[in-house]
């Protein structure tokens, strides 16, 4: 029986990449898009590499026509809010604009299922609450705005086309494949658990903490972190629904519970042993006090199980990753950051 292929864009980076390991344990074949921008060539070990854009047709083209596509994940996305609020256009461009030429390829060539990497950054200031799924949408940052806009791409192409996609919010993503085969490596690194890990290996000098006023338990922000593995798992169980002509749908992807960045730390500096300095700064812009999902729908219909609740758990599988791989993969030049 063949192995169905799937379009991994974005295949080389962080999630994508862990996304690959885990479809390739489950029978699929990925085929990874990446223009290694911010992708590592060393994370692409499950499946073929394509080197392009997915802003770039004619690539698209080439993919669709070459490979027996039969779904598609989008993870190709730039994710850091504070430089889509210094650098917009950076945003709309590549989270947008190369969304619709890969929607347009789509269609073109009779693809209909799509998995989309969307985030919480959707829903912009929580206020306080754990966020449902009918929360207002409204995104405080051109990066949360450029996962709106998909979103609501998705559901025209969907009424016009026949594309049937799966948005899956994201709260953080966090943590490292637990073979410590592949892990998180940001050029440079914006996400707070590899920070504070760098940080103890010796490779920072301290963790600065954007902001100790915000209206939380100790003045720092709180975040929902959600494992990697458990992203993935999410990924494939919304791919076999609509492998299966089931329905699309938007789902929040997190813990239901928050630490604040000084927990975190606190939580850190026991697994690791180190000191670990920090240094208040000024806020961030765009940084909200607190974002937590409430994530049942996901549970009740995609039968969602996530198996890194616990945020020791999160972070000792970074920890034994940073640890084992304190430069990261071998192609040390790149920059940026991406999903």
């Amino acid at each position: 029986m063949a192995e169905d292929e799937i379009l991994v864009v974005g295949g080389a980076g962080y999630i994508g990449s862990h996304m690959c390991k885990y479809l390739r344990r489950r029978g699929y074949r990925p085929i990874t898009l990446d223009n290694l921008v911010c992708g590592h060539r060393a994370a692409v070990q499950w499946g073929p590499l394509i080197e392009g854009d997915i802003g770039d047709r004619a690539v698209l083209d080439r993919i669709f026509t070459g490979y027996d596509i039969k779904g598609v994940l989008h993870f190709a996305a730039y994710t850091s809010v504070p430089e889509s609020v210094a650098d917009p256009l950076k945003y709309y461009r590549n989270n947008v604009a190369s969304t619709v030429c890969l929607l347009q390829a789509m269609v073109a060539h009779g693809v209909r299922p799509l998995i989309f990497s969307s985030s919480c950054a959707t829903y912009g200031d929580a206020g306080g609450k754990a966020l449902t799924e009918t929360h207002p949408q409204q995104p405080a940052t051109p990066y949360g705005r450029t996962k709106w806009m998909v979103e609501q791409m998705l559901d025209d192409f969907g009424a016009a086309y026949g594309i049937r996609a799966v948005s899956l919010r994201y709260f953080n993503a966090a943590g490292a494949d637990p073979d410590g085969r592949i892990g998180e490596d940001h050029r440079p690194e914006t996400h707070l658990i590899p920070i504070i890990l760098q940080t103890a290996l010796g490779q920072r000098e301290f963790l600065s903490i954007y902001g100790e006023d915000y209206p939380t338990r100790d003045g720092t922000c709180v975040r929902d972190y959600i494992h990697v593995e458990d992203l993935a798992q999410a990924h494939h169980l919304a791919l076999v629904r609509l492998l299966d002509g089931g329905a699309g749908g938007k789902y929040n992807l997190g813990n239901g519970d928050g630490f604040t960045v000084r927990e975190v730390l606190d939580r850190a500096r026991k697994i690791t042993g180190e000191t670990i300095p920090a240094r208040i700064e000024a806020r961030r812009p765009g940084d909200v006090p607190m974002l937590i999902g409430a994530c049942e729908k996901a549970m009740s219909e995609l039968g969602w199980r996530p198996e890194f609740c616990d945020i020791d758990a999160i972070i000792q599988t970074a920890w034994d990753w940073h640890r084992r791989h304190p430069d990261g993969f071998a192609d040390r030049d790149k920059g940026g950051a991406a999903g």
